[in-house]
């Protein structure tokens, strides 16, 4: 932990641009396609995000502060999808098709959601924490187990597949835990890490079913929403 809180915002902003560069850079070069580079950025953003708050002192401002990186990250987005500042290597690497009106929608809730919970449960509750890695781990990877094992798609959602769905829980359950287990060991939640596990299967179970909704475009804040909310209960 920094004592200044500004110092530990520079770091963090230099953490998160780098990252989002080198995955430009990767899906500009082709060494990447455009949607496994979106996912790799939806899974890794948020728990090097997430992991930079132990920088932060015990300080009012610190959530704030921090909040500040995910909001301007996503201002940019904004602008690149309004057309009003040109950066194709962030379209090409953040969008399925190379549109930059798609960053108005994915890539835009996934920031709004990563700034609310960010500044609402700050290091104060392990809910903000699991929330937000359900988002990174759960739906990230799902797409990414979904598109290569086959299996049947649900009912209700065609669009959805049951291993895509079981990559929700699984993807998530696995990012919370890692993650947990740092702020237990920094002593910033209590221990130990095995209290934590039947709440992190509940919630994986009601991620899975929320992400699993025919409501395309907007899990990146239906899934942290319902999870932080029901996490205040159970964490």
């Amino acid at each position: 932990m920094l004592t200044n809180p500004y110092l530990a915002l520079g770091i963090t902003f230099a953490v998160a641009l780098i990252f989002l560069r080198l995955m430009d850079f990767i899906a500009q070069r082709g060494w990447l396609s455009s949607a496994m580079s979106r996912k790799w950025i939806h899974i890794g953003t948020g728990p090097l995000f997430v992991l930079c708050w132990l920088l932060f002192p015990a300080d009012p401002r610190s959530p704030y502060l921090a909040a500040l990186v995910p909001f301007l990250i996503t201002m940019q987005f904004v602008l690149v999808g309004l057309g009003l500042w040109r950066d194709e290597a962030a379209v090409q690497a953040m969008s399925r098709s190379g549109d930059r009106r798609e960053l108005l929608r994915g890539p835009l809730f996934y920031g709004l959601a990563f700034v609310l919970l960010t500044v609402i449960f700050w290091k104060h509750s392990a809910a903000g924490v699991v929330a937000l890695m359900f988002l990174c781990g759960g739906d990230g990877i799902a797409d990414l187990i979904g598109r290569r094992l086959p299996s049947p798609r649900l009912p209700w959602n065609p669009r959805k597949t049951l291993a895509g769905s079981l990559g929700v829980l699984l993807g998530g359950f696995a990012l919370s835990a890692l993650i947990l287990s740092v702020y237990v060991t920094q002593g910033v939640f209590p221990g130990p890490l095995r209290a934590y596990l039947t709440p992190l299967t509940v919630l994986g179970v009601l991620a899975l079913a929320v992400e699993s909704l025919p409501f395309a475009e907007i899990d990146n804040l239906t899934v942290p929403l319902v999870l932080s909310l029901v996490g205040s209960w159970l964490l």
